[in-house]
């Protein structure tokens, strides 16, 4: 096969380039994985290149897994091409670890190859563990989310604790004692956290020579995707790895460096040229994705950066719709402009939507919205499937069985389900493992040894112990799949959920049967334990894209490396995006305007960008005023298209769920008896404490109601005419719940029926 086909020159030049640096400049939607995986191809076919010596290392699952799929394709019928390896970063260090990571007991005492991999979730229990030995209140001190991030932050900047306790902020050296007993517990339940991946790498590639020499004769050609999103010890492990052959290709675009409040570094593909001197650079910057509008729109926006190597995307696509800017009176009418027109645009059941926010929050009324007009759809970034409790759950037995000295997974399983061990009992156990500097196992194993534990709890603990013994054993010769199954009936956590005859029981079930189905695939593999929780942990939020979702919600920084034919991008607003916290760093700004750009180069043939004139922030009482992003203001005013404004009137047969509220509303006021005569009306609202139409007061005579106080909030009563400092006027139509907790249901005027939180509501009586 002629693997240079159809390439353009310089897509061809990047394949052909063989020995030395490449660094390959590649804009959005230039074909930058055609031509890694041409390369690769091409390396192996042409230049006889092993597929062992050939590492691509990427970001995602979902890259790594299309990759290898083209090179699959491109090389024919023929079985994969046997060791060729394409992975994320992590993976690749984990496989490195679990292969050749004896010596980095030398650096990290306790550490062995059966190490576990905590996720965020273990992670936060190491970091609320650390902070109560320390007597750090979350309330008084930071919450434990946040000294998760500022951890996670110090090791992507490769910050010991000695480095954070040198600070003169007194909050700062607290957070280094932190550090410093999260770090040992960790190392005491021979524990990596994803960062670790990284870092205890390119520690023992450092320290073990022979290692070290080893890889660079293994991988021969190394080819990194994404470069412009490396961190600095991926960098480091980059040049370890490329230490003797420099056969190393690097491909990113320095405008879509979008991580680095995550510990990404510009400066590795900024600097590159002036790292290897002798590196050619290959500009990709004909655009196979966008039309000629959407381009020229993204690339003048992001031309006002000044960290850019430089490039102009070029299309031979058509000129193609104007881009839409869409100025909403509120979110609210932003989000139902977004509904709106995706059904307008929408027709085949191949229509591919993207709507995309820049923080997780907005997606609130958005989903509101298509929910109302009956729109399915899909939002990336949610709850994994490997992040459900039940599953944890499984997957802790598996990690306990695997590492003994895994204390999060022991704490975590040891009752659940119950077996009748009380917090008491746990806090005596983890008190005994730190005053005799014992994982939890140990500690365990000892009390129960000395009977330190009240007879009921003894006993129980010993049945504990024995099953996780026993688990150990069938581990050894049972596949995985039927140690799973084992562990799920004999643990008594399958049995629980089964005579739980709850929907949510019968879901957990359902999710735990697809974990035995992901447990036969990779006894089908060959897997075991290690590689099956090393999958489970390295699941990312962007491997959760449905593919078949029509409309698919999510943020920018997810949106990386997808198209779409449509997208939107609501809350273009000064504050929100570019966010707040970038206006006082121009780096912080330029990162923004990069991730805008990223966003507007996910869309195909249709764009639109929405702001909105208020906005509620933080459950406040107030509607804040927000002002057009400056990005809006740098596009070119020849490809943008203002749109109008959306009538005011919901048309109800749009919305389902307005329309089943009416009749709620209607079923619920006209209750009893009809009220046919003046008298019979008066009466009706005489009943509720209302003032009854002046008419119909002065015709039945009856006197007038008191008007209701003039003040907002509380005591709002049914039938009361209010205003909205939003929807205008309108009349109360229904009422649910007390307190603070109590629902109104107003009909405004020109908006239909909208339901509101009465504390929050802002109504006020007619003047």
């Amino acid at each position: 096969m002629d693997f240079l086909a159809g390439l353009n020159p310089q897509q061809r030049q990047a394949v052909t380039h063989v020995d030395g640096p490449l660094l390959i400049l590649a804009g959005a939607g230039s074909g930058k994985t055609r031509v890694i995986t041409h390369r690769i191809a091409h390396l192996i076919r042409h230049h006889r290149v092993h597929p062992a010596a050939i590492a691509a290392v990427t970001f995602t699952n979902k890259a790594a897994d299309e990759m290898r799929e083209r090179v699959h394709h491109l090389l024919g019928d023929s079985p994969p091409p046997a060791g060729l390896t394409v992975s994320t970063f992590h993976s690749f260090c984990v496989r490195l670890l679990r292969r050749d990571g004896q010596r980095l007991a030398e650096l990290r005492p306790g550490f062995t190859r059966n190490f576990t991999i905590y996720d965020e979730g273990e992670q936060l229990a190491v970091v609320k563990a650390a902070c109560r030995r320390l007597g750090l209140e979350e309330k008084r001190f930071m919450t434990y989310r946040g000294v998760q991030s500022r951890l996670s932050h110090a090791k992507n900047h490769q910050e010991s604790p000695r480095d954070l306790a040198a600070s003169r902020d007194e909050k700062t050296r607290k957070l280094a004692e932190v550090f410093e007993l999260y770090e040992a517990l960790l190392r005491q339940s021979n524990a990596l956290d994803f960062d670790d991946l990284l870092l205890e790498t390119v520690r023992l590639l450092r320290h073990d020579e022979a290692a070290r020499a080893a890889y660079n004769r293994r991988i021969v050609q190394l080819l990194i995707d994404e470069y412009q999103d490396t961190n600095r010890s991926q960098y480091e492990l980059v040049r370890l790895l490329t230490d003797t052959h420099r056969n190393l290709c690097v491909v990113g675009d320095e405008d879509q460096s979008i991580y680095g409040w995550r510990g990404a570094d510009i400066r590795n593909i900024l600097d590159f040229e002036r790292d290897f001197p002798d590196a050619l650079t290959i500009r990709l910057e004909e655009n196979y994705r966008s039309t000629k509008n959407i381009l020229e729109c993204a690339s003048q926006l992001v031309a006002n950066n000044r960290q850019r190597l430089g490039k102009w995307l070029w299309t031979a696509a058509p000129e193609g719709e104007r881009i839409g800017i869409y100025e909403a009176r509120d979110a609210e009418d932003e989000a139902l402009f977004i509904a709106e027109r995706i059904d307008r645009l929408v027709q085949q059941p191949s229509d591919r939507v993207a709507v995309l926010y820049r923080t997780n929050a907005q997606s609130r009324q958005i989903e509101e919205a298509l929910r109302r007009s009956g729109r399915p759809y899909h939002v990336v970034g949610g709850f994994s499937f490997y992040q459900r409790a039940e599953i944890k759950n499984a997957l802790a037995y598996l990690k306990l069985i695997h590492s003994p000295q895994d204390s999060v997974s022991l704490l975590r399983i040891v009752n659940t389900p119950a077996r009748g061990i009380g917090k008491t009992t746990l806090e005596q156990l983890e008190s005994y493992a730190l005053d005799h500097n014992l994982d939890l196992d140990s500690a365990l194993a000892r009390m129960l040894a000395e009977q330190r534990f009240p007879p009921r709890a003894q006993a129980a603990l010993e049945a504990f112990r024995k099953l996780i013994q026993d688990l150990r054993g069938a581990a050894a010769s049972e596949p995985l799949d039927e140690l799973l199954h084992q562990v799920l009936k004999r643990s008594g956590y399958w049995g629980m959920l089964e005579r739980d005859d709850s929907p949510e029981a019968e879901a957990r079930l359902e999710n735990l049967k697809e974990l035995l189905n992901a447990a036969a695939e990779a006894t089908e593999r060959e897997e075991g334990i290690p590689e099956f929780l090393d999958h489970a942990a390295l699941v990312s939020e962007a491997d959760s894209l449905d593919e078949r979702a029509q409309v698919s919600l999510l943020t920018l920084h997810n949106a990386k490396g997808l198209e779409f034919p449509i997208v939107f991008i609501a809350g273009l607003e000064q504050g929100l995006f570019p966010h707040s916290r970038s206006m006082e760093r121009p780096e912080a700004l330029e990162e923004e305007r990069r991730l805008c750009y990223v966003g507007m180069t996910r869309a195909r043939q249709r764009l639109f960008l929405s702001w909105a004139r208020v906005r509620r922030r933080w459950a406040g009482d107030d509607w804040e005023p927000s002002n057009p992003s400056q990005f809006l203001r740098e596009l070119p005013a020849a490809v943008t298209e203002p749109l109008g404004e959306r009538p005011s009137t919901v048309q109800v047969d749009l919305f389902a769920e307005q329309h089943q509220v009416r009749e709620s509303v209607r079923k619920s006021v006209l209750p009893g008896k009809t009220y046919n005569s003046l008298e019979n009306i008066a009466e009706f609202f005489a009943a509720r404490g209302l003032k009854a139409p002046s008419q119909v007061a002065a015709a039945a005579g009856q006197p007038k109601v008191v008007a209701m106080p003039r003040k907002p909030g509380k005591g709002l009563v049914l039938g009361a005419e209010v205003v909205h400092p939003r929807y205008g006027r309108g009349t109360i139509v229904r009422r649910e719940g007390e307190g603070d907790a109590t629902k109104l249901t107003v009909s405004f005027h020109k908006h239909g029926l909208v339901k509101l939180i009465e504390r929050y509501a802002s109504l006020k009586t007619p003047e």
